[in-house]
């Protein structure tokens, strides 16, 4: 296997990992929302990486239906709801966190069977992650008013690495892209994606932290 295949194997390895140790993390945090999108995640990832190691055509459609679900519904929507658990206390049921999911799974199924929509999609796609992207900025600044700047800082790289893969996914490709081993755009797509998965997960746990002292201190 040559040196790209393998980063990019590597890539998709990591990225289903993360979602996957992540996804089960945020289960026993009691967030519904999180758990479900990184195992989504990690899904896409898995099947993904079944494509390319064999061609499998299945895993091709599953690959895609997955990550057209993060990009217009599950990443802008389901995970900044999710984070609202730590932002603005907004704990749903676990009825209406799996209504909410499966109301994002019709939505994406909407938008694929609606040919009339396909030459949007793009457009769609950036436009609501940069509504995310805004929302992150909030739960950065939310971070750095605690006292998490180091997480702030992290939280707005990882904006703005995910926003410029968002903004180049179907309108510009990279010079080699078809030859490099580390400047593609898959392995930094998958890469970033990985770290976003991550980095949310100890961002949402620091601010939950800070909350908790907070609350100890006003009970005293």
């Amino acid at each position: 296997m040559e040196p790209r295949n393998i980063v990019l194997c590597l890539a998709c390895f990591l990225l289903l990992a993360n979602g996957l140790t992540f996804g089960i993390r945020f289960l026993k945090k009691r967030n519904l929302l999180l758990a479900l999108e990184w195992f989504v995640v990690a899904f896409s990832a898995t099947n993904f990486l079944v494509f390319f190691l064999t061609g499998s055509e299945h895993a091709y459609l599953i690959s895609y239906f997955c990550d057209a679900f993060s990009r217009a519904f599950g990443i802008p929507l389901i995970t900044a709801l999710g984070l609202m658990a730590v932002t603005h206390a907004y704990k749903p049921s676990v009825g209406k966190e799996l209504m909410m999911f499966a109301g994002a799974l019709l939505g994406t199924l909407a938008l694929i069977a609606a040919k009339v929509l396909v030459p949007l999609l793009p457009y769609f796609y950036v436009l609501m992650w940069v509504i995310f992207s805004v929302y992150l900025v909030y739960f950065a600044v939310r971070l750095a008013t605690v006292g998490e700047s180091l997480h702030a800082i992290g939280v707005m790289f990882g904006m703005l690495a995910s926003l410029t893969i968002a903004c180049i996914y179907d309108f510009y490709k990279i010079p080699g892209d078809d030859s490099n081993v580390l400047l593609n755009f898959y392995v930094l797509a998958l890469t970033t994606w990985a770290y976003l998965l991550v980095h949310l997960y100890y961002a949402y746990c620091a601010l939950e932290r800070a909350k908790g002292a907070m609350a100890a201190l006003q009970t005293r």
